[in-house]
């Protein structure tokens, strides 16, 4: 039976993706962008199937409209799939107070306030399936990227919390960790810190560079395609993966960033036992 998904940051990157694809497969798609007249070119063929609003998904009110009313419309709603978002580079000292509270209101905050709209509804219906769309940089952290590592690094550890409150309901929860894909991530979705002459010969100053086309461009071996097939077919399954970690560069640096905590966590074993309780220690 054809299922309903509800999809934010529908007009590019994997949100378009993942949209295509599913019309598609014949099923049905909620569609949520800040320019939903970018899917006209779906809309003919889509039919009712396609069900399009505007959302700035860092406005809460509207976004709870907007869920409330896809809810009231069309049913039942049987995966949301939490996905817009950006990058914001630059050294931390680089970015300007707006910069700073519009990525965490759209990376970290939006996707919070999302569940707490959508939770309700699928608790109600019986269970449901939700798929944050978050980065292999919710594992590891590179120089120029602080705000970014920390709306995903936040996310991550929003719903693996959420993941068990929301099991006992039927609700199974999805992080997806791409690595960098060939979307306008990199491009023209990317929002630059403006320069500090002090950063020029540093990390920041050679992402600009890259970005500017004076360097070789970064790596992009993910095909957004596959990516958004992936996470289709960890819908089909029957249990929810936590983690979906998709693309070569997104498993090397997550494996490489995984050990180097292990490693350095084991070796300060008897520093942390050090510091039980004396009645602790003599029990153990």
């Amino acid at each position: 039976m054809p299922r309903t998904w509800l999809i934010t940051g529908t007009s590019s990157g994997f949100g378009r993706e993942l949209t295509e694809q599913l019309l598609a497969r014949g099923e049905r798609v909620a569609a949520t962008a800040r320019r939903p007249q970018a899917l006209d070119d779906l809309a003919a063929d889509a039919g009712d199937r396609l069900w399009r609003r505007s959302l700035d998904v860092t406005d809460t009110a509207q976004l709870r409209e907007v869920v409330d009313g896809a809810f009231a419309e069309l049913g039942r709603i049987d995966v949301v799939v939490s996905n817009a978002g950006y990058g914001l580079f630059g050294a931390a000292e680089e970015l300007s107070d707006a910069q700073l509270e519009q990525q965490l209101a759209t990376n970290l905050t939006a996707p919070i306030q999302l569940a707490r709209a959508v939770v309700p509804h699928l608790r109600r219906q019986g269970g449901g399936r939700v798929v944050q769309v978050a980065s292999v940089g919710g594992q590891v952290a590179f120089p120029a990227m602080s705000l970014y590592h920390a709306t995903k690094w936040g996310i991550e550890g929003f719903w693996e919390s959420a993941a068990a409150e929301l099991a006992p309901f039927g609700i199974g929860v999805t992080i997806v960790e791409p690595g960098v894909a060939r979307t306008a991530f990199a491009g023209g979705s990317a929002v630059l810190a403006d320069p500090l002459p002090d950063y020029a010969d540093g990390p920041s100053g050679e992402l600009r560079r890259r970005f500017a086309g004076e360097l070789p461009p970064l790596p992009a071996p993910g095909d957004p395609a596959k990516i958004a097939s992936a996470i289709i077919t960890s819908v089909d399954s029957r249990e929810a993966p936590l983690r979906l970690t998709l693309g070569s560069d997104a498993y090397a640096l997550a494996t490489a960033a995984l050990r180097s905590r292990l490693e350095a966590l084991e070796s300060a074993r008897e520093l942390a036992f050090s510091t039980d309780a004396d009645d602790v220690r003599a029990a153990s």
